[in-house]
């Protein structure tokens, strides 16, 4: 392979493993999981310039020019190559031995995020770190640091899994306080996901079914009770059950009604590519949680069919590479692979339900594809540290030592 990729390429540029000859035939790595992840990403930065290229017209993004997010998403996407190369050289058990360190540290980024004067408000949410050149969204990193946590946490309490003191409340409160962290920005659909992720990997991990569920009923309860005290969310939820009455269809509902348009219009194969009106300033945010209904008003259903599967093979992938890796005593391998595809199938499922009106409205992006620095950078450092620990199951198989 010869695209970006020459470090994956040969064993002369891949990572040193000793015992390991011609003997296999095997790949190194998992090339088609490479060209699904680079083809989602550039599919999405297509996708990203034709939703955007509108936008300077608004007086909002008047000093922008049309190519302005285009060239913006192409730079994310060489920096998340970039990174992507840099974490696959990285061993999965020196990510074993960070995972605490990074949690943490990024728990202090979601602090700082709330400080005045330090965090980046936009539209209301304090969400960012200005780093002058791109804005860092902590809460991205961490819906990566809490797979590689959770994965070594539930390695290193295997013993008390089945405890509540010493096994599940200790994970418990640290989400707890991740959560709280998220709901002051506020960040409540990056909670939903964190909370998926942490316990998605406790259950795969074997923690004791009863405290599971009771967990999981407190946590719908918690959910209700922020919804049902939070009167703007509230209005969202009965706005999202009716999309069209008329007060709806113009205030909390005017994202999800013109999205549905946007899909109505597109019907089987979409006007083509660039046709979309919505997009003309009647569906905002249509290059970052939205972009999914300009792909659909553009490609119609067929192009939505497609990224569906696509995302669907990457979540499927990611628990096979994870059974394997369990199947070779790799637990902490194969919780952290099983949990990186919790996030992106997670993540995905709710900005398709959002943008579909399956879900109430959230602001979510689609991982790989949406427009955004810190996204794309996270999403693909993780697919990464899935390929890496796909290398190394491949490696252990053909009998040689990482």
């Amino acid at each position: 392979m010869k695209f970006a990729l020459p470090s994956f390429g040969s064993t002369a540029a891949a990572p040193r493993v000793a015992g390991v000859g011609q003997r296999s035939k095997m790949m190194e790595y998992d090339q088609p999981l490479v060209w699904v992840v680079v083809l989602l990403m550039l599919f999405g930065m297509v996708m990203v310039y034709s939703a955007s290229i509108a936008l300077p017209d608004s007086p909002k993004y008047a000093n922008y020019k049309n190519s302005h997010f285009l060239i913006r998403q192409a730079s994310f996407i060489a920096v998340a190559l970039v990174a992507g190369l840099l974490a696959f050289r990285v061993r999965i058990e020196t990510w074993q031995r960070l995972a605490p360190w990074l949690f943490v540290a990024t728990m202090v980024l979601l602090v700082l995020v709330l400080v005045p004067g330090i965090g980046k408000g936009v539209n209301g949410a304090r969400r960012w770190l200005s780093l002058k050149v791109f804005n860092l969204q902590p809460s991205e990193m961490m819906k990566l640091f809490v797979v590689l946590y959770a994965a070594d946490y539930t390695v290193r309490k295997q013993a008390y899994m089945h405890k509540l003191t010493k096994g599940f409340l200790p994970m418990t409160v640290a989400i707890g306080f991740v959560g709280l962290l998220l709901l002051l920005e506020p960040d409540l659909g990056a909670f939903g996901v964190i909370v998926c992720i942490a316990m998605g990997i406790l259950f795969l991990g074997g923690i004791n079914g009863i405290w599971f569920g009771g967990i999981g009923a407190t946590l719908v309860g918690i959910f209700t009770m922020v919804i049902v005290l939070s009167p703007w969310r509230r209005e969202r939820i009965f706005a999202y059950l009716n999309p069209w009455e008329e007060g709806n269809a113009l205030g909390k509902a005017y994202q999800l009604s013109h999205s549905l348009i946007a899909f109505g219009r597109g019907e089987l194969f979409g006007v083509g590519l660039g046709g979309s009106v919505e997009k003309l300033h009647y569906l905002p945010e249509a290059h970052t949680d939205f972009l999914l209904a300009v792909i659909g008003e553009e490609l119609g259903f067929a192009g939505v069919l497609v990224v569906v599967a696509l995302f669907y093979w990457i979540v499927k992938r990611a628990f096979e590479i994870g059974r394997q890796a369990i199947a070779m005593d790799l637990t902490f391998a194969g919780l952290a692979a099983k949990g990186i595809g919790i996030w992106i199938g997670v993540q995905a499922f709710i900005n398709m339900g959002v943008n579909l009106g399956l879900l109430p409205t959230k602001g979510l992006t689609l991982p790989l594809m949406s427009y955004g620095g810190s996204g794309v950078v996270l999403n693909c450092v993780g697919l990464a540290i899935l390929l890496r620990i796909d290398y190394e199951n491949r490696v252990l198989m053909r009998g040689g030592r990482i």
